[in-house]
């Protein structure tokens, strides 16, 4: 018996992989573009998953001042700090968020109708 190699069975983790991945650095952390829909035609633009290294106050401000909207940022609880914009501006924030060198186009998911 003494010839015989034992190995004990360890714990599997297979979320370890996806979990070290997450962590790394250059983990992919999508920016997202949504649209909500308030009452009549009226609609709302929401963005949220900045980098918190942004100032969210002066992106709003060139967003206000390029297309012409108003908005505000929003502190939520649970997905921090989102910039909400008057009317259905999505293809035009992903523009101007690709264009300022802010997000690469492949991390910005569009969402909504």
């Amino acid at each position: 018996m003494s010839g015989l190699d034992v190995q004990l069975p360890t714990a599997f983790d297979p979320f370890a992989e996806a979990n070290a991945e997450d962590s790394g650095v250059g983990a992919k952390e999508y920016v997202h573009v949504r649209i909500q829909q308030r009452n009549g035609r009226k609609s709302l633009t929401t963005v949220q998953g900045l980098r918190k290294e942004y100032s969210y106050n002066k992106i709003l401000k060139d967003l206000k001042k390029e297309f012409c909207c108003n908005g505000t940022v929003v502190q939520d609880p649970e997905l921090g700090q989102v910039i909400q914009l008057q009317g259905d501006q999505r293809k035009n924030v992903s523009t101007f968020l690709v264009q300022a060198g802010i997000v690469k186009k492949e991390h910005i998911k569009l969402h909504g109708f």
